[in-house]
């Protein structure tokens, strides 16, 4: 059988070989690599950068609906919104734990993304400027991750598939809520349901985008497939989204900002609005409307809690001293 690594590697020791065996047995039985498996250099650091990527977004993320919550419009959507931000901050720590398997400390990867040097996903560098926007990010933004990463529960790296299982649950909770929020104000008064069409027309080419470029300018996702991390190119699980938002738009009893979407025949695909990916490209590289924002918060956000971690650090330290004693 052909290495799934193959042209990634230099000439390979005798262990070396060995373990690529088994690594390419693993991934051609659609099985799972664990932590102790040996594993190609490549596929190491393809897993760190995109669980990385993953875990960041999720901390991010937690910014423009936190904004929010003291504006909620009662006690019952504050709770809701609230219990939702912290399960953000727990996806982000499912990540970054399951990233540190790999050999990456916590501390690289949070030092890389206040730098500016790990990428977070774009969606998070626009404003949420309305109420309604707190239904559109949970309807559409959230419902674009879970078309994104239901089928990253059968990564063949363990520890993120795993993770991704309760990431899942929580995120389709996650996408409800949001669907509930515009349900209610399109059935509201003319001003609320203007609000809630605004809010839909803003998120709706962005979360088209988290999904990453066209097939024809994704980098990584054939390796990525070829070894069994991602099952689905960027453009079908596009396609796959705006299918379920075709469907579930019609419920909310408003419209997608897009008159050329259809279904292809041919293709088995639905079909779209070309993407402004200039905008795309423009937000990656900080020059989003938010980027400067979001990373002046997550800086002071790590500034402010330095206190936090050393008094854990020492508070683990006289345990492991008692321990020693005992």
């Amino acid at each position: 059988m052909a290495s799934q690594n193959e042209g990634l590697h230099a000439v390979l020791s005798e262990e070396e070989q060995a373990g690529q065996t088994y690594f390419d047995k693993i991934i051609a039985e659609d099985s799972r690599i664990e932590p102790r498996d040996w594993m190609p250099e490549s596929y190491r650091k393809t897993l760190v950068r995109q669980i990385g990527q993953h875990a960041h977004s999720e901390i991010i993320g937690m910014q423009p609906e936190a904004n929010w919550i003291t504006r909620a419009p009662s006690l019952k959507r504050k709770a809701i919104l609230m219990a939702k931000v912290q399960d953000e901050a727990g996806h982000g720590l499912y990540l970054y734990s399951a990233a540190e398997t790999l050999g990456t400390p916590r501390d690289k990867m949070t030092e890389d993304l206040i730098s500016g040097k790990a990428r977070y996903s774009s969606i998070f560098n626009y404003p949420a400027v309305t109420w309604a926007d707190m239904g559109a990010i949970g309807w559409m933004v959230d419902g674009a991750a879970i078309c994104n990463q239901v089928p990253l529960c059968r990564a063949s790296y363990g520890p993120y598939g795993r993770a991704m299982v309760r990431v899942c649950k929580e995120e389709s909770f996650h996408q409800r809520q949001g669907f509930e929020i515009l349900l209610e104000l399109a059935n509201g008064t003319p001003e609320q349901r203007a609000m809630a069409q605004d809010a839909v027309n803003r998120w709706y080419a962005p979360s088209l985008m988290m999904f990453g470029p066209p097939d024809e300018d994704s980098p990584n996702s054939k390796q990525s497939m070829a070894w069994n991390i991602k099952r689905f190119s960027n453009d079908e699980l596009r396609s796959r989204f705006v299918g379920m938002l075709v469907e579930q738009v019609k419920v909310l009893g408003l419209e997608l900002p897009d008159d050329q979407i259809s279904f292809n025949e041919d293709t088995k695909q639905w079909e779209h609005s070309p993407l402004d990916w200039d905008e795309f490209k423009d937000v990656l590289k900080g020059r989003g409307p938010c980027n400067a924002q979001r990373m002046e918060r997550r800086r002071s956000a790590h500034e402010e809690g330095a206190w936090v971690r050393e008094a854990a650090a020492a508070y683990a330290d006289k345990q492991a001293q008692k321990a020693e004693v005992a």
